[in-house]
């Protein structure tokens, strides 16, 4: 079975965590041991988030004295791709030695009439106390919104249209690879008017992109694996109740927070509205149950699922 699963960035960070190499580096073998048993026996490949570490690089870049102006967003992201990209590629050889693993740096494709780039709403980097907040927005020209309790800033997270290497993730998975890519979403580019790729200051959303390569690849089943264990209507509140399966129709009809939540419903319910297949939203820790219908928020078509054997090419028919 194909299976591209996404990593969120604080499955690597997790809050409160100092952004120590070390801890990053323990937490993705720790991954890497979840997603183990799947690996051995599927083809799969893994995206990974990188809000807190592309946050952390902009905030050492914008104090760098040696640098005329601070490195842009998609030369920060390439950055996070290869720094995280190296952690999970020895994690993953390690564990499943003589199995073939790629990182990949890689690019997706976003319009530079895309509407938002004028609203940013991705969030990156730590959170703030208020007036920490106000005074970066007022010495950096930064934007903040809120983030729970707290403060982060925000930058344009325009929709991924196209990822560019998909062909090359293709070729290494269909050779038998593990493949490690799409980090952060991509690195953001455009076309510019002579047709060349130009890399944009902005952070793609990883799950909308990862989608976007799920079903450029064919896959089986979309996986968004994050720090909580399925999708909850009135989450954070006394009424809170957990989704276990939905349909794309019945997920649309809830009110999630776009800053969270939102992208990752809105990313499973296109993979599936597209592809037939399974999407679903669960803990890392929980992936072999959630593929095996145990846990985690499922959505198919017909909003059932009993385990993998309800997947297959059959879901792609009459799909080009």
């Amino acid at each position: 079975m194909r299976i591209v699963a996404a990593l969120g960035g604080n499955a690597l960070l997790e809050r409160g965590q100092r952004p120590d190499a070390s801890v990053q580096w323990a937490n993705a073998v720790a991954a890497v041991t979840a997603l183990a048993p799947l690996v051995a026996r599927h083809e799969i490949v893994i995206t990974h988030g990188n809000g807190p570490q592309v946050g952390l690089l902009a905030l050492e870049s914008a104090a760098d004295p040696s640098l005329t102006v601070p490195y842009p967003f998609d030369v920060l992201g390439a950055q996070t791709q290869g720094m995280i990209g190296y952690w999970l590629l020895q994690s993953l050889q390690n564990a499943l030695p003589g199995r073939q693993v790629a990182a990949l740096i890689n690019q997706t494709l976003v319009s530079a009439a895309d509407p938002a780039f004028a609203a940013p709403t991705k969030f990156v980097g730590p959170v703030y106390e208020g007036e920490t907040a106000r005074e970066l927005a007022r010495s950096r020209d930064w934007t903040f919104a809120r983030d729970g309790e707290h403060w982060r800033r925000v930058v344009p997270s325009p929709e991924p249209l196209h990822m560019v290497e998909s062909r090359t993730i293709r070729q290494l998975l269909t050779s038998g690879a593990v493949v490690v890519c799409a980090g952060g979403g991509g690195v953001p580019v455009i076309r510019n008017e002579s047709g060349l790729l130009e890399g944009v200051e902005a952070v793609i959303d990883k799950d909308l992109a990862t989608a976007k390569l799920a079903e450029a690849l064919e896959a089986d089943a979309l996986l968004l694996l994050t720090d909580v264990p399925a999708v909850q209507r009135g989450y954070g509140t006394p009424a809170a109740e957990v989704i276990a399966r939905a349909t794309p129709a019945q997920l649309r009809r809830e009110r999630f927070p776009a800053g969270s939540m939102g992208p990752k419903v809105e990313a499973v319910c296109r993979f599936v509205e597209l592809t037939g297949g399974l999407g679903a939203i669960g803990a890392l820790a929980d992936t072999v149950a959630i593929l095996d219908g145990k846990a985690g928020t499922l959505v198919t078509p017909g909003g059932d699922y009993g385990g993998p054997g309800d997947l297959g090419p059959a879901q792609w028919t009459g799909l080009s």
